[in-house]
């Protein structure tokens, strides 16, 4: 592989989302990732929603570009098999609930002692310690306790309501590709590893905070917002959907006369930022309302032309033709193996230097196990035996 990462070593544990997304992103980069699975279904997310041979939308989505190894880590044969892999690796990523991984033999102070330097990295969904330490998590639980269901509340009736995509999820993987990197760079700088905690709950409650969190922010000056600042400015057309904004004065000048209304600006109540945001409701009936008189396609142009902040509201079967997405170069289509032809977004970030290219496809449950043991020293009679032990399928 090639790409800013390449000629790193990681040994990825994790299942569902949050670690295996955090992964693929360093494996879009280069790195070699060797995702371990259990013996059976293997990860979770390789049977949800529509399938072949083990391979979900999702799954193929979150694992590219990784080897998948089949080790039952229940026997003492599997254990010893990641150890191996381990004492080859930089990173290592486990998404077990807290303890679990000490129990098993794959804690911090087991696996440095095969490699001194390793990145251990722990996900948990909600901390290693406290009174939710060691309950189960899914993205809506998130959801709940960070406050991101109160902020998508019914703006009439206030009934908290969840986000449609698993956002807490992927915010975690961020954050951990994020902190994944910087650990190393700081091995890179003392030589040492270290381990990286990081809680889903944490990862979502600071993403939310900088405007969620903002009439929270001054000590004893706390208040509660009618309803929180970003509005739906989903606006219907004659033929369609679009969305408008306008936060400083040129660009609601823009606005108003764009839309054919400059009598707005004489109204005291948009006169100011801070005052279209306080009478937003008002201002952004009127604007609705405008909106009606015209197809989305001239609504676009005029507003283009006044310098307002624009865009159609596309439809998911749109999305792929979009001249700037097209421009982009941004979905690619390609083959795989065994789920046939995929469309897919390349990795998101470009490096002139070290410039990287599309992953291998995900892989098929255990597709690698027998490659990478060879990799790190298993002969041909060890891997028989872990064969017959059923340790490996």
């Amino acid at each position: 592989m090639n790409g800013p990462l390449a000629g790193y070593r990681i040994v990825d544990t994790t299942q569902m989302i949050s670690g295996p997304i955090a992964t693929r992103m360093l494996a879009d980069q280069g790195a070699d990732v060797i995702k371990v699975e259990a013996p059976g279904t293997g990860d979770l997310v390789r049977a949800m929603g529509a399938r072949k041979d083990g391979l979900s939308p999702t799954f193929l989505h979150a694992n590219r570009g990784k080897r998948s190894v089949v080790l039952d880590l229940k026997q003492e044969g599997g254990l010893d098999a990641l150890r191996r892999l381990v004492a080859t690796a930089d990173v290592f990523v486990q998404n077990f609930r807290p303890g679990t991984a000490e129990r098993m033999g794959l804690g911090e102070d087991a696996l440095r002692a095969v490699a001194p330097e390793l990145v251990y990295v722990s996900i948990s969904g909600f901390g290693e310690t406290g009174p939710y330490a060691g309950k189960r998590v899914y993205d809506p639980v998130i959801q709940a306790l960070s406050g991101l269901a109160d902020i998508q509340a019914d703006r009439d009736t206030g009934r908290p309501r969840m986000m449609r995509l698993i956002i807490p999820d992927k915010l975690t993987a961020l954050t951990a590709a994020q902190a994944i990197t910087a650990a190393l760079l700081a091995r890179e700088r003392t030589g040492a590893g270290q381990h990286v905690r990081l809680a889903m709950l944490d990862a979502t409650v600071a993403f939310l905070w900088p405007e969620a969190m903002a009439g929270h922010t001054f000590v004893g000056r706390e208040h509660a917002p009618r309803a929180q600042l970003a509005q739906d400015l989903i606006f219907e057309t004659r033929d369609g959907y679009i969305t408008a904004g306008a936060v400083s004065d040129a660009e609601w000048h823009g606005m108003a006369h764009a839309t054919g209304h400059p009598e707005w600006l004489d109204d005291e109540r948009f006169q100011t930022a801070s005052g279209r945001v306080i009478h937003a409701d008002a201002r952004l009936e009127l604007m609705a309302g405008a909106f009606l008189e015209r197809p989305s396609a001239e609504w676009l142009e005029r507003l283009d032309a006044a310098q307002v902040p624009c865009a159609p509201v596309l439809r998911r079967d749109e999305l792929a033709s979009h001249p700037q997405i097209v421009e982009n170069d941004l979905v690619v289509e390609r083959e795989h193996p065994v789920a046939g032809r995929l469309r897919e977004p390349r990795p998101a970030a470009h490096f002139d230097r070290t410039p990287t290219e599309l992953p291998d496809p995900a892989p098929t449950h255990g597709q690698h196990t027998e490659q990478v043991l060879a990799e790190i020293g298993f002969h041909r009679d060890e891997v028989a035996a872990l064969r017959d032990a059923q340790v490996i399928p």
